[in-house]
């Protein structure tokens, strides 16, 4: 199974849109709450080259955000990234 990350905010509907795709398609997955974390924020900017929430990244590659991860998702490419 891939290993799923998602850089989140407490209060982020998106974030929440997002995890909620991911638990019901049973992915476990780290959280990381950047709400008032500068440093993993940098991280998850310079990783991502983004600085919108959530940024997920599957095996260490970055997907994008929730919009994204629903793209992959209809079109049947998460389940693959995911195996």
């Amino acid at each position: 199974m891939a290993e799923v990350t998602v850089y989140t905010t407490r209060y982020c509907p998106f974030c929440t849109r997002a995890k909620a795709l991911l638990r019901a398609k049973n992915i476990t997955f780290v959280e990381i709450d950047v709400t008032h974390d500068d440093f993993r924020r940098e991280e998850m900017m310079r990783l991502s080259g983004r600085r919108t929430v959530p940024q997920i990244f599957i095996d260490g590659r970055a997907i994008g955000g929730c919009e994204d991860i629903e793209k992959l998702d209809s079109s049947g490419e998460l389940d693959r990234l995911l195996a």
